[in-house]
């Protein structure tokens, strides 16, 4: 596409609001709000959230990854300890997560601090997969370079064969992450590109409510 095709693809947003008087002293209570109706909306996807990482050197990458849980604690994710993204997240536990409602309007960015859930919370998540997620989850070298898509389908056969009829347990090299937020931005879709956007920022262990320019 050229850059006027790109330039067209403009469109304009409702009259919907987001005032920092009607918005929830929690900001977990503020975005619990928001994933319902995203939820009851019918979107698909809504849990699907970008997560964002770096490198010790500050070298960013980015993926979507999808929730799998939230509460004021903070928001959890599953994947691959020898993944690209657990790499990261060894080299510089700070990242960010932005979720994405485009027939809401909404977008949701989040920043913190990541660290690993328990192995029990792992093991207790592991559990509802489906039993083919669980075997790809042993089957997959994941972030590694690979052959060919029949080398990653004859591990999956392999792995299938030799847990025939057993209890698939977790992976060693598998499990939960979460992200214990220290800033929260919610932002809704206005007219004119002028939309609103609220900030939360944890100081001194409270929640700071401001509005952004945009």
């Amino acid at each position: 596409m050229n850059e006027q095709e790109l330039n067209d693809l403009r469109r304009e947003y409702s009259l919907k609001s987001l005032n920092e008087s009607e918005v929830k002293a929690s900001p977990f209570d503020q975005f619990d709000i928001w994933m319902r109706e995203a939820v009851n909306s019918m979107i698909p996807d809504p849990n699907a959230m970008t997560l964002a990482t770096s490198t010790f050197e500050g070298k960013p990458s980015a993926r979507i990854v999808l929730l799998k849980k939230y509460s004021d604690k903070g928001f959890a994710f599953f994947t691959n300890y020898e993944s690209r993204k657990a790499k990261n997240i060894i080299q510089n536990p700070y990242g960010a997560l932005v979720f994405y409602w485009p027939e809401l309007e909404r977008q949701v960015r989040v920043e913190g601090k990541i660290r690993r859930t328990s192995d029990d919370e792992s093991d207790q998540y592991f559990k509802t997969r489906p039993e083919g997620s669980k075997i790809g989850a042993w089957a997959s070298p994941q972030s590694s370079v690979i052959p060919n898509r029949k080398y990653l389908e004859r591990l999956m056969a392999d792995f299938e064969e030799e847990l025939k009829g057993r209890t698939i347990k977790r992976p060693p090299n598998w499990g939960g992450y979460i992200l214990v937020p220290n800033l929260f931005e919610f932002w809704q879709g206005r007219p004119n590109r002028l939309h609103d956007r609220i900030q939360y920022s944890l100081i001194n262990k409270q929640w700071k409510i401001e509005r952004l320019a945009p």
